[in-house]
């Protein structure tokens, strides 16, 4: 089977996406999105039914992004006069690291959680344009 990388991702993210590469925890591992624009790259992570207590985001000691999401639920159903006849434990957890592009300036990294979806913001380094014009002496 032949994968086709995409042309607009950065190698480094078509490496850690490619399906060949990385390998997903488990069949319900959450489905990513990475864009890029001028200005930052931005990763989207579903996750339906989280609350920003849920995640854990930072970067490790080798300067790549991890992203852990731990959800536990209990759903119960109980009359305080009666015996557990049905009781539900949910419980989630996922964690993912990226290895991120050299040009992020890993200092405004920012994440918030909104509408079942994670979203990560990794700003490029702004680069400073080098004035050249300056005065020329005759000599």
């Amino acid at each position: 089977m032949m994968y086709r990388r995409n042309q607009w991702l950065p190698t480094v993210f078509n490496d850690l996406f490619d399906d060949n590469f990385m390998q997903r925890t488990s069949a319900t591992a959450p489905a990513i999105n990475v864009k890029e624009s001028d200005k930052q790259y931005t990763v989207e992570l579903a996750a339906p039914g989280m609350t920003k207590e849920d995640f854990d985001v930072n970067i490790n000691h080798e300067g790549n992004l991890v992203i852990k999401m731990e959800h536990k639920q209990e759903a119960n159903e109980e009359d305080k006069r009666a015996r557990y006849l049905r009781r539900e434990f949910s419980y989630a957890k996922y964690e993912q690291t990226l290895i991120l592009p050299e040009d992020v300036d890993k200092e405004k990294i920012a994440a918030r959680v909104a509408d079942g979806v994670l979203t990560v913001e990794l700003p490029k380094v702004v680069k400073e344009e080098v004035k050249v014009a300056r005065q020329i002496t005759v000599g």
